[in-house]
């Protein structure tokens, strides 16, 4: 028996038996599916079997790239969401019986999807106000730069930005240094340089990251590096967007007194829409 919400009723275990309920021990993938087809999808599950090894799960012989398209689609066909733009969160966790040493690394997955609205990626034009979020740091080591279900600095510092009437707060690391947003990475533009938060620094290792790298790199005039971001920095850049799988990319528009230009990030998005679909 267990009390659920002052109701005693039989133990759930899909809930308080589950490992990533009790301990975050799991780690999860979000994807863009668009008309069937997942987006990114070898820089997703190269992502996902690196994240699982990190943390010491066995790895399924059926994890295949491609079991787990077949599962996604699957999901899509019986939900009839294969003609719609879509949202997929793909969870693994550890099943095994346990405290914090589970007593083995065997795994099990969840899938989930969300119908979304927009199909192609669009610089969205309405404002986007952020702040600095100091309350709690980052720690620049491996295990920050994987997706895991441990995100409560996120959510403290989404409940930050919701009190404090921001639409997104960016994220320090134990060295003061800009990390990322709390829902994706971060990019600044000063003149026609543009620059990310290194891995080393412990931001996430985002899908999204990788394509603008790699599409930045190919732009005519323009010059990407993977650089620490002081604080400092945030004022006298002429841009600074944040980026993930699903908006692609947002334009920060205003931090603290200072309102920033949008003209990089619109021609990124016009060409990450020519290159992921």
């Amino acid at each position: 028996m267990i009390n659920f919400n002052g109701t005693l009723e039989t133990q759930n275990q899909n809930l308080t038996a589950n490992r990533a309920f009790k301990y975050g021990d799991a780690i999860f993938e979000t994807l863009k599916v668009v008309n069937g087809k997942i987006l990114f999808l070898e820089d997703h599950y190269f992502r996902l079997m690196a994240s699982m090894r990190v943390i010491r799960m066995e790895i399924p012989m059926q994890f295949t790239m491609e079991f787990l398209e077949s599962e996604i689609v699957r999901l899509l066909t019986a939900s009839n969401s294969m003609d719609f733009p879509v949202r997929v969160r793909m969870t693994v966790y550890r099943t095994a019986e346990g405290l914090y040493a589970p007593e083995d690394n065997d795994v099990a997955y969840v899938i989930e999807c969300k119908r979304l609205n927009e199909e192609f990626y669009k610089l969205e034009d309405k404002p986007c106000v952020v702040d600095l979020f100091k309350d709690h740091y980052v720690t620049p080591q491996l295990l920050s730069t994987l997706k895991t279900n441990n995100r409560v600095l996120n959510v403290i510092a989404g409940v930050f930005a919701k009190e404090n009437d921001l639409d997104n707060c960016l994220l320090l690391n134990s060295n003061k240094q800009v990390v990322e947003a709390i829902n994706g990475n971060v990019f600044l533009v000063k003149g026609v340089s543009i620059k990310t938060p290194p891995l080393t620094d412990g931001c996430i290792k985002g899908i999204m990251r990788m394509q603008l790298i790699q599409l930045i790199s190919k732009m005519e005039g323009y010059s990407i590096e993977e650089e620490s971001i002081s604080p400092f920095e945030l004022q006298k850049a002429d841009e600074i967007f944040i980026t993930n799988v699903i908006q692609g990319v947002v334009s920060v528009t205003k931090y603290r007194k200072k309102e920033f230009e949008t003209s990089v990030a619109s021609k990124i998005v016009v060409l990450l829409n020519k290159y992921a679909t």
